[in-house]
């Protein structure tokens, strides 16, 4: 009786401690915790639940590359004209002075600092040649995002740019959105927004004049990519229905692909000009330059991990539900009772583990006369192992040919038994001529 009280008590501990661990993100709801410990009629057993890593800064785990690889400005060092004053072209940009260099790691630094640090293109010193520049975010991880994708320009917003991704490492690319003063000239698209989307059309690609518009960069920096408002079309305005947008993310596969991700890719194709006409006679100034890149996210497990590490430069997955890979996506080996399949959002709130199991009741994997009693192979006396493939013997003193394994051992022939069988050779032998005269 104490004992069954103690085992309640610990349940009921187990269940407040996992309780006050919650946490709720604003875009995305919980889901933080895999499994817990509750008390049935067999006593304390487990409760598996889908989960998932909480949202992070996700660009403190990528690596950045450019191309062209030469384009950042300061080899050899150049001038270009003041960020607020056109017409002021005394600043200079020397890759070889720390304090004069603009490299691309500069996007990803601590914000706030004053002066604002920002990486730098070179200046459009070959016009009419266009200004191109391509910017690669690379996770080596499929990253799921969670809020907007922002980006904070310290010269003027392109004129024309593209947002990319990629869902295959970087081997093929799809665009996001395309931005541009005019999408008509630009890309021949009819311009719209984010606000002009439905729910039946929330995976169409658009091109929006919202960021491109003035050249006046000192209130107007920043281009968006707008994850949560098109979030906002199924869990509404303030997001408050999650509940609808996880069973679309459950049951949509394309909705839930078009949110992953493992690498982005920014491809800047006009400087801002401020003008119909570009001014041959001041080329220092047109360039790019970038302060500040946000992406929130968090590694995709398949709803099986809460926790994502971030070791020898590469982000996996902590897996839970015996399942294994750096996005949990296969089952452990001998836990293979049924097919691998991802987590489920729903029913709200835990959603379902799909947990991976040695056996189940319709694939009875068990080996020797095991029987699957509780998702585990239940083994005879004679054999044990996950899948009751080892006989027991052999974890005995003398292993199976000892005289303890309960199993025949190879043993010599006595004399006497070689005496009987040669007699009863001899026997046979002589009885055959007289059975043959016989016939």
């Amino acid at each position: 009786m104490r004992f069954q009280f103690a085992l309640t008590l610990q349940a009921i501990w187990t269940g407040m401690c996992h309780a006050a661990m919650q946490h709720y993100p604003a875009a995305w709801g919980h889901y933080d915790v895999c499994k817990s410990q509750v008390y049935s009629d067999e006593g304390l057993t487990w409760d598996y639940m889908a989960c998932q890593p909480e949202a992070a800064d996700m660009t403190q785990f990528l690596k950045v590359s450019l191309d062209p690889p030469n384009i950042t400005c300061g080899d050899p060092p150049e001038t270009y004209c003041a960020l607020e004053n056109p017409y002021m072209c005394n600043n200079e940009c020397d890759a070889n002075t720390e304090e004069l260099a603009h490299p691309p790691q500069l996007m990803f630094d601590i914000e706030g600092r004053n002066p604002t640090t920002f990486w730098q293109s070179t200046t459009w010193k070959k016009y009419p040649k266009a200004l191109l520049v391509n910017i690669t975010l690379s996770w080596n991880k499929t990253i799921e995002l969670t809020d907007d994708i922002v980006i904070t320009f310290e010269s003027g917003r392109p004129e024309q740019m593209v947002l990319e991704k990629s869902l295959d490492y970087g081997r093929t690319w799809q665009p996001y959105q395309f931005y541009a003063t005019d999408c008509l000239d630009a890309f021949t698209m009819e311009p719209k927004t984010v606000q002009d989307l439905s729910q039946h059309t929330l995976l169409d690609i658009i091109c929006t004049e919202d960021y491109s518009r003035g050249y006046v960069w000192k209130y107007d920096k920043t281009v968006r990519f707008e994850i949560k408002d098109r979030f906002a079309l199924f869990a509404g305005p303030r997001l408050h229905n999650m509940a609808s947008l996880y069973g679309q993310l459950d049951t949509t596969k394309n909705l839930r692909d078009f949110f992953t991700i493992t690498d982005l890719r920014i491809r800047l194709l006009r400087p801002a000009t401020g003008a119909t006409v570009v001014d041959e006679s001041s080329l220092s100034r047109y360039f790019y330059a970038i302060s500040d890149i946000k992406v929130q996210g968090r590694c995709k497990c398949n709803l099986h991990a809460n926790s994502c590490v971030f070791d020898k430069e590469k982000l996996s997955c902590e897996c839970e539900h015996n399942t294994t890979g750096p996005d949990c996506g296969r089952c452990k080996r001998s836990y293979q009772g049924r097919a691998w399949s991802a987590g489920s959002y729903l029913p709200i709130p835990k959603g379902t583990a799909n947990i991976s199991r040695v056996c189940d009741n319709e694939l009875l994997r068990c080996q020797n006369g095991g029987e699957c009693v509780s998702n585990r192979c239940s083994c005879p006396a004679s054999h044990t192992g996950l899948l009751c493939e080892k006989p027991r013997c052999e974890s005995e003193l003398g292993g199976c040919k000892g005289p303890e394994s309960g199993q025949a051992s190879l043993r010599p022939p006595s004399l006497c038994s070689v005496l009987t069988l040669l007699l009863a050779g001899a026997a046979l032998w002589r009885e055959t001529p007289r059975r043959a005269a016989a016939l």
